[in-house]
């Protein structure tokens, strides 16, 4: 139900004076000596007290999202309590939450760690501090990338401290520490271009999500497109019959350019081999269905949920972006392009050109072992 306003109204708050205040429903609007209009709310929620200036009239802030941050709040404190017995309550600081976070990952093998213990100890902790992990509302995590650009972070950064963030709620809602996770977590906008391809840290995002996802098959999908760059029906359509892992091949009958032999790396063999040796003796297909095909078709919905678990972006991010980033990194790996075209199954060399970004590091390191080798022979 919206909130009655008859104190706190446009009118009356557009006749206060320098100093003067109006207070309603636990919202103040206060008229500073410049002219200014500035917000705040102060209310109890959950028997605790919750005191924020919202923000300016300057900076485009209203009534009306003061009154979100009050209904937010009230919210959050029915739903995201610790998930506990009842008779229970722990209030878990974001602070110490971070810290069990990151024993926990520890534990578990996690990967970053020495980055991650850098940005939850020295940037979100220290905005967060103690505050309640459940309590941490969306408007809050907007408060924070605003402190942290105008700080003179730059969004790409910004960006991985929140997926560090969301990953910390993800986990917590693993582990039991809370129902759901508290806020929705939306990044910065680095540059208007597409995303051709994942950076290193963002495949290890991706593959940890694709790990936790209800489907069975997202994960050794993501898996084999990264580490042979194969298209989508490629990849879905395998028969066990055509994987020779001591050869380290995927014979694909019906590939876009022909027939082919699809080379794959080490630890893709040593994957697959662990399939083929508990696969029943009746399976024809590495991703069976019961479809006409006799195999999955569709992939497109657990891929597009695994995106938005690891926080990249679902329109820039598709399911052809994992050959983009095969293929790239083998360039800037140094890999010739007609070794690329080989394994990418392009049909002319030109079209691997375009996966060579001359904006990318390996351009860089080319250009210094060019330098290297005059001053050598000089």
């Amino acid at each position: 139900m919206a909130l009655k306003f008859s104190t706190l109204t446009r009118t009356n708050a557009r006749k206060l004076k320098a100093g003067e205040k109006l207070q309603e429903h636990g919202i103040t609007f206060e008229r500073l000596s410049n002219g200014d209009g500035r917000y705040s709310v102060n209310i109890m929620v959950d028997g605790q007290r919750i005191h924020r200036v919202i923000g300016k009239e300057s900076d485009g802030v209203t009534r009306e999202q003061a009154e979100q941050f009050v209904e937010q709040a009230r919210t959050d404190a029915r739903q995201g309590r610790l998930n506990l017995p009842k008779g229970r309550k722990v209030v878990l600081g974001f602070t110490q939450a971070a810290e069990k976070y990151l024993e926990k990952l520890e534990e578990e093998g996690g990967k970053n760690l020495p980055k991650k213990r850098h940005q939850l100890r020295v940037h979100l902790s220290g905005f967060f501090k103690d505050k309640p992990l459940a309590a941490i509302t969306s408007f809050e995590v907007e408060r924070y990338k605003k402190a942290r650009l105008e700080s003179g972070a730059k969004p790409g950064t910004v960006n991985r401290e929140l997926a560090d963030l969301s990953h910390l709620f993800t986990k917590a809602v693993e582990w039991k520490w809370l129902d759901h996770k508290p806020a929705q977590i939306k990044r910065l906008k680095e540059g208007n271009a597409r995303i051709t391809y994942l950076t290193t840290d963002q495949i290890d995002r991706l593959l940890e999500a694709a790990r936790y996802d209800q489907n069975p098959y997202i994960y050794p999908f993501i898996v084999i497109g990264l580490e042979t760059s194969m298209r989508k029906m490629e990849i879905l359509s395998i028969r066990l019959e055509h994987i020779d892992v001591a050869r380290r091949i995927i014979y694909i009958p019906k590939a876009k350019a022909g027939a082919r032999e699809q080379p794959m790396t080490q630890n893709l063999a040593k994957f697959l081999s662990g399939y083929l040796e508990s696969a029943h003796q009746s399976q024809e297909w590495l991703f069976p269905a019961d479809s006409k095909a006799g195999h999955t078709i569709s992939i497109e919905k657990p891929f597009r949920r695994v995106v938005q678990a690891a926080d990249l972006d679902v329109e820039q991010v598709v399911r052809h972006t994992l050959r983009h980033t095969a293929i790239t990194h083998l360039v800037q790996a140094g890999v010739d392009l007609p070794t690329v075209q080989r394994i990418s199954g392009h049909k002319t060399l030109q079209m691997v050109v375009r996966y060579s970004h001359q904006n990318g590091e390996h351009i860089g390191a080319a250009m210094d072992k060019l330098q290297e080798r005059y001053r050598k022979n000089s």
